[in-house]
């Protein structure tokens, strides 16, 4: 259990730092991924205004229908990207900040930012 906890602490460790150094604004919303044991959830936060402009999950009726093609859960995150990519055009979103949420860069959470970048967005 006490592996575990440290692994939680530095996390947030690393999730409080990071968010020291970014912050949405209108021009250059910040994109936030959240991942759990099955779903992933990207969503897009004005940090200025404090409010959500949009919100993807692979919980979502218009992604549910292209996960049941997909093989696993890296390439499920990777088609939940494009669609979220795909909504934030919609809204002329072009230029976002990434959060990682203190997760390393890897995995999902990669798959997930190069889905967005070849939906269209820019980090």
């Amino acid at each position: 259990m006490g592996r575990l906890e440290t692994k939680q602490t530095r996390r947030q460790r690393a999730k409080r730092s990071l968010r020291k150094k970014i912050q949405g604004t209108a021009e250059r919303p910040r994109l936030v991924v959240f991942r759990s044991l099955k779903h992933i959830y990207g969503t897009i936060v004005d940090d200025s205004h404090g409010r959500t402009i949009l919100h993807v999950s692979s919980l979502n009726k218009e992604v549910v229908d292209e996960l049941k093609t997909a093989k696993g859960k890296t390439s499920a995150s990777k088609i939940v990207g494009k669609a979220l990519a795909k909504k934030a055009l919609e809204k002329n979103i072009q230029q976002v900040v990434f959060d990682r949420g203190g997760h390393i860069y890897h995995g999902r959470l990669k798959a997930f930012a190069e889905g967005a970048r070849e939906g269209g967005l820019k980090f």
